[in-house]
């Protein structure tokens, strides 16, 4: 009997080969959440013990920066989704459009990072034994920048992986490998981009809006 190029052998069915592999994302998303809940858990305990040095030290970080990419990374969320919705009608045009737009804004997302690296790294406001910025009242204030780079850094390379995989995504559907009947891949993939939006929505406010 025949059946459609994408389902694989062991799959019954296509409707059986999506549900199996959302859930098989959903089980990694859960392991990405435990993780990030680690280092959320250490960024609460290190803020209860010094409450003073977070909330000052917090007051050098550029809020407009961490506000900008803030509406980038939630706008690439919505082309994400728009790519999804659009491959789900058969428009591979549009599909593609919108993951290039998500591409360019994770870009840009990465670019304003890494001003902000740029200009601590200069003042020396560093993890640990690296910190040199003498500027911050309260003590050890080394901790809060260990706590920032830390997850905002780990952030940022679920960023690039998903740059990587959605360029996957987008050179495929180009090929026309994803239509109406088959879009699984991207949907997995807007799932994952959908994840380091939400971890940034919490990384803003703990880091740039503590005060």
């Amino acid at each position: 009997m025949s059946h459609p190029a994408h389902l694989q052998h062991h799959f019954s069915d296509s409707q059986q080969q999506h549900e199996s592999s959302k859930l098989g994302m959903w089980l990694f998303l859960v392991t990405e959440v435990l993780m990030f809940g680690g280092l959320f858990c250490a960024y609460a305990i290190l803020r209860a013990w010094y409450p003073e040095m977070f909330f000052h030290a917090h007051k050098v970080l550029d809020v407009m920066m961490g506000s900008v990419n803030t509406v980038v990374l939630i706008t690439s969320s919505l082309t994400m989704a728009l790519s999804i919705h659009a491959i789900q009608n058969n428009n591979q045009k549009a599909g593609v459009k919108y993951l290039t737009v998500t591409l360019i804004l994770a870009s840009v997302f990465l670019i304003i990072k890494y001003f902000e690296y740029s200009h601590k790294i200069h003042l020396g406001q560093l993890p640990g034994k690296f910190y040199t910025f003498t500027g911050i009242e309260g003590n050890n204030p080394h901790l809060f920048f260990s706590m920032y780079f830390l997850m905002t850094g780990l952030h940022g390379i679920h960023v690039v992986g998903g740059m990587a995989v959605i360029y996957w995504m987008m050179r495929r559907m180009k090929r026309g490998e994803f239509s109406s009947e088959y879009y699984t891949p991207v949907e997995i993939v807007g799932l994952f981009w959908h994840l380091v939006d939400l971890i940034w929505i919490f990384l803003f406010p703990l880091f740039y809006l503590i005060g």
